[in-house]
């Protein structure tokens, strides 16, 4: 009796697809690694967030018109962990932009 290949052919499908979107990213991230920088300037406006989160809409004047808009978010999370006779300090903190223009 013969075995029905269409179930066992779909698994495998699905896992190729997975296997090549993980291979796809480990890749992109492996390339995006070098091509950062440090701005001192992004560095100093981080360090001087307060902790918590912030989020704001703006209007954007000039070009794009009054009906453009444009949304902020700041946070910033600061905390001593002692793990194992050892303290560590986590400063995680970002800025982030959402910015909408009509065309």
């Amino acid at each position: 009796m013969p075995l029905p290949f269409a179930p066992i052919a779909i698994f495998a499908l699905r896992g190729t697809a997975v296997a090549a979107t993980v291979w796809a990213v480990r890749r992109g991230l492996r390339v995006m690694a070098w091509q950062g920088r440090t701005n001192q300037r992004a560095e100093d406006a981080l360090d001087g967030l307060d902790e918590g989160l912030a989020t704001h809409r703006a209007e954007i004047y000039g070009e794009a018109g009054p009906e453009a808009r444009q949304t902020n978010s700041a946070a910033r999370f600061r905390r001593v962990i002692r793990w194992r006779g050892k303290e560590v300090e986590l400063d995680a903190a970002f800025m982030a932009r959402l910015r909408i223009r009509p065309k």
